[in-house]
């Protein structure tokens, strides 16, 4: 099958849409499957041979983020072109709510269009405003997939209709050997932290406070961003910043409990998924997307979200007990086979098959 795969984000920045899109291309590509990926990109940008740039992203507030998209004549022409060139049995669009070039290939093309939805959100005035035109993009999709229940809800609060639920996934094998990082290994104190520093939803100042209330541990952080850490705790941090692939692995083989602290906005939780494959120990806030990966915490501990006395004494406990962790990272082994690559892309095929049985193939809509 021949597949377009349209990325809203920069593929530069690292995230977790971007990674989704990037392992879900690499998977069919490894089944068989013929798939080509537009993502907004600077034209010096390096991109596997599978990605085209669409245009240089430009930073636009998102979902309690700040996310780097495309939107404009120049982005529009090369979806344009891109959907003409491609020939397609089915074009795959994430996140077409967001206004990047999800919209834009709605707009440009008919035929079979699927669309994943990652991210849950809640009606707001910005999105009444700009719902006609979302509805006009979302009126042409053939298939809709979501990645969490959260996501799936607020779709079909909002817009109606129906939509099949199939996780993130992530690639197994890839986390599950690697070595400390130098000077780190699980010791009995080291905790880890891995996201945007400086994004307060990815909870890093509710870790911080905790961890004037563990004295006898250690703080591995890495990820983009800045952040101010407190004097007294200053010398059992050690900031990383961003790390390529192969040190974020060795990052999960280097902690004994990974953190999640997240405080909301996440739909599922890609990093618990990466730090499970690496057998790590998980210590998560009780969001409703964590609860569910962790297996309401059979596969990893949970504490009161934004509570920071609540983490602490979670993590107290974890590091005081070798046995309970290794149970934890155990289960969390087991409990993260059912997000492999190799199942969750043959989910997604079975949608493409769906919508292409009774459809002609992709072709450029002359008429918007």
């Amino acid at each position: 099958m021949n597949v377009g795969i349209v990325c809203p984000y920069s593929w530069d920045v690292p995230g977790g849409v971007k990674q989704h899109i990037d392992d879900l291309a690499q998977a069919l590509i490894a089944q068989g499957h013929q798939v080509s990926v537009i993502a907004p990109a600077g034209d010096d940008a390096e991109l596997p041979p599978y990605v085209t740039g669409a245009g240089r992203a430009v930073p636009v507030p998102y979902n309690g983020s700040v996310a780097r998209m495309s939107f404009g004549f120049i982005s529009a022409a090369r979806v344009r072109r891109w959907i003409q060139e491609g020939d397609f049995d089915v074009l795959h669009i994430h996140e077409p709510l967001v206004p990047s070039l999800g919209v834009l290939a709605c707009w440009a093309a008919k035929g079979p269009i699927v669309a994943t939805f990652h991210a849950s959100f809640t009606r707001s005035r910005a999105i009444a405003i700009a719902e006609p035109m979302l509805r006009s993009a979302l009126e042409k999709l053939s298939g809709r997939i979501a990645v969490s229940d959260a996501a799936r809800k607020s779709l079909v609060e909002q817009f109606g209709g129906d939509t099949v639920l199939i996780p993130n996934g992530v690639t197994v094998s890839r986390y599950t050997e690697a070595e400390p990082l130098e000077g780190f290994g699980p010791d009995g104190r080291t905790l880890g932290f891995l996201g945007r520093m400086d994004e307060p939803r990815k909870g890093l100042p509710v870790l911080l406070e905790a961890m004037e209330l563990i004295p006898e541990s250690r703080l591995l952080i890495a990820g983009p961003g800045e952040v101010k850490i407190p004097k007294s705790i200053r010398d059992r941090v050690t900031l990383l910043g961003m790390v390529s692939e192969q040190d974020k692995i060795r990052a999960y083989h280097s902690v004994d409990v990974f953190v999640a602290p997240n405080t909301g906005g996440e739909s599922f939780g890609i990093v618990l998924a990466e730090a499970m494959s690496a057998g790590a120990t998980v210590l998560a806030s009780d969001i409703p997307a964590f609860r569910r990966v962790l297996g309401e915490g059979q596969a990893g501990a949970l504490f009161a979200n934004g509570d920071a006395e609540a983490l602490a004494e979670e993590a107290r406990k974890l590091l005081a007990d070798p046995e309970r962790r290794a149970k934890l990272s155990d289960e969390a082994r087991v409990a993260v086979r059912k997000y492999d690559w190799s199942t969750v892309a043959r989910d997604v095929v079975r949608v493409y098959e769906t919508v292409t049985a009774s459809a002609g193939r992709v072709e450029e809509d002359s008429l918007t």
